[in-house]
């Protein structure tokens, strides 16, 4: 079965997609309107040709569990989880930010206090996972979003595990992003807390360098230098990096996990004080246990997907392996090409499958080749240039408006121009639209969600806010009318960016009860409107009239919130005695 969730279609009858916004190995994400609590939602949706496998059902229900059951300002937030005719879905915060990845491109490596603060914001939020037991288990930079104001936010435990509940798949499976894969995983012993350190400690790495530290050919050959390379020394690249930061991505990647930090809470105190001065020149540490114990090394080998998952594009390669042994000494004797013929050995014992399993993996090359720049041609002069050179072109084509690049015209290419990439690679188009972009009208006095709606609609990203207004009768404001736009009347934008509408924020305020002529029981009738607590106080004096407020705490103009208490003072007339008082009672 193979489902397509189509633009304006709802969910459980409550959440409207409005577009899509990416794919994963397992479920697609779309941008949604939540109707009930109106805000917009990412809705995960289980793919359709895995709905029907219990296996993928099951991983896909465990992730909503166990994200669901974790809370903390650097983790994606999930709000529900269900099923629709046959449809696995999970309601998610909706982050509009970049991938992490997206700003290492854009900026090639970050500052040293910026990755620190990036890395303190992911091991706080991990640690609230560690606390919980739950091992994310590929922690990488796609999987890891930044906000315009620094916020970081951790997404997709689409493979977390409770340690501590039944294991679904077994323990020799390894699942992730090879460029961030620990060790323990690429030899196939499973998962433990101080995994999610090791991937931690490559996302510094790259952060502060901008680098990968390991790269290869293929995913085989990158998975063996995470299980025998030593990391480099951050220093080499970054030179007033302080020993404290090399201390840092050291300990958290280090080959043998007992070497490794117990947890995210333990790296996070420790990159707490790292830029301080007094951590500057501290001593390089050595290791406790041995980084070498390796005689029984198990060596990787890649396996066929399996039937019907396809790797998601724009992402890394994530592949499950399975392993053979081979010990220590064969690896330091032999080279690249020995190590092929070991696996094709191993696998010839093994049986025939493991070696068309194997062999296709290990042995693919091919020569190289820099993608053309197309911009601005038809598609089908592009195809034409690109199959010229060798390339593939992907029969699915992207679009998008643009200003400069005729309708038609191609606008990019992913991979992008310039890039070296393999011949036969699959090359995405970006198309242009032409001139899309959407006049803006003067929205005010209308209704906030109807405007809503039809933005959206035309591919907008609409935010509702309130706006402070006073409680002007004469203006008789309505919650549900706009009453100002960010973006003026006459101007264009495109499609995806955003426009926010104001509607009013009625300010109510504390009356003067004295020269308003307030009684006692119109304070009473006015604390009871505006669900207040207070406290009246009768204070004997000749300076006001009995009866009249002459002192309230709170003063004319003080905004009004419910559950808010003042106190208010009320004249009463002096008390007198004389020849004619009885007990001191006139």
């Amino acid at each position: 079965m193979t489902s397509v969730i189509m633009k304006g279609q709802k969910i459980s009858d409550r959440y409207q997609i409005i577009k899509s916004i990416g794919e994963g190995g397992m479920a697609n994400v779309y941008l949604a309107y939540d109707t009930i609590l109106d805000r917009n939602v990412a809705v995960k949706v289980l793919r359709g040709d895995l709905s029907n496998d219990e296996k993928f059902v099951r991983r896909f229900q465990r992730e909503a569990l166990a994200a669901s059951s974790l809370t903390h300002p650097n983790i994606v937030e999930v709000y529900d989880v269900g099923e629709d005719n046959g449809e696995y879905y999970i309601v998610m915060e909706y982050i509009e930010g970049k991938h992490l990845k997206n700003l290492l491109k854009k900026r090639g490596k970050l500052t040293l206090s910026e990755a620190v603060d990036i890395m303190l914001q992911i091991t706080d939020g991990m640690s609230v996972a560690h606390d919980s037991y739950i091992i994310h288990r590929d922690i990488k930079p796609q999987n890891i979003m930044i906000l315009e104001n620094g916020l970081v936010k951790i997404t997709d435990f689409g493979i977390a595990m409770a340690m501590n509940a039944t294991q679904l798949t077994q323990t020799n499976t390894v699942m992730g992003s090879v460029h961030y894969l620990p060790p323990e995983q690429a030899s196939g012993q499973g998962s433990t807390l101080q995994s999610d350190i090791y991937s931690m400690g490559i996302v510094m790495y790259e952060l502060i360098t901008g680098e990968l530290p390991f790269k290869g050919d293929n995913a085989v050959e990158i998975a063996l230098k995470h299980l025998k390379e030593p990391i480099g020394d951050v220093r080499e690249k970054v030179p007033n990096a302080p020993n404290s930061i090399a201390n840092i991505i050291k300990k958290a990647t280090a080959k043998n996990p007992k070497n490794r930090y117990n947890d995210a809470r333990e790296m996070h105190e420790d990159l707490k004080t790292c830029l301080d001065d007094a951590r500057a020149n501290e001593p390089i540490i050595s290791f406790k246990y041995s980084e070498n114990d390796t005689d029984d090394t198990k060596i990787m080998k890649m396996v066929k997907k399996e039937k019907n998952v396809e790797i998601p594009k724009k992402q890394e390669i994530e592949e499950e392996v399975k392993v053979k042994k081979i010990t220590g000494d064969d690896l330091k004797k032999q080279n690249r090409l020995l190590i092929i013929l070991a696996f094709v050995f191993t696998g010839l014992i093994v049986g025939i499958t493991s070696v068309v399993v194997l062999m296709p993996v290990i042995t693919k090359s091919g020569k190289q080749a820099t993608v053309p720049d197309v911009t601005g041609l038809t598609v089908e002069e592009a195809i034409d240039e690109l199959q010229k050179k060798g390339f593939v072109v992907n029969d699915e084509q992207r679009e998008d408006s643009s200003t400069t690049v005729p309708k038609g015209s191609v606008i990019e290419t992913k991979p992008e121009a310039g890039s070296k990439r393999k011949e036969g690679t699959s090359i995405t188009l970006t198309v242009s639209e032409g001139d899309t972009q959407i006049e803006i009208e003067d929205y005010t006095g209308q209704n906030k969600d109807e405007i809503k709606g039809k933005l959206t609609a035309l591919g907008l990203i609409v935010r509702l806010e309130p706006k402070e207004v006073n409680d002007d009768k004469e203006k008789n404001y309505e919650a549900s009318k706009i009453i100002d736009q960010s973006v003026k009347a006459g101007e264009k934008l495109s499609k995806g960016e955003k426009i926010t509408l104001y509607y009013p924020d009625v300010v109510e305020v504390y009356p003067d009860f004295l020269k308003e002529g307030y009684s006692e029981d119109d304070v009473i009738d006015f604390a009871d409107t505006y669900e207040l607590d207070y406290d009246i106080t009768y204070v004997e004096t000749d300076e006001y009239e009995p009866g009249e407020v002459f002192y309230q705490s709170r003063p004319k103009g003080y905004r009004i919130q419910p559950g808010q208490s003042f106190r208010v003072k009320i004249a009463k007339a002096p008390t007198t005695t004389g020849e004619n008082c009885e007990n001191g009672l006139c």
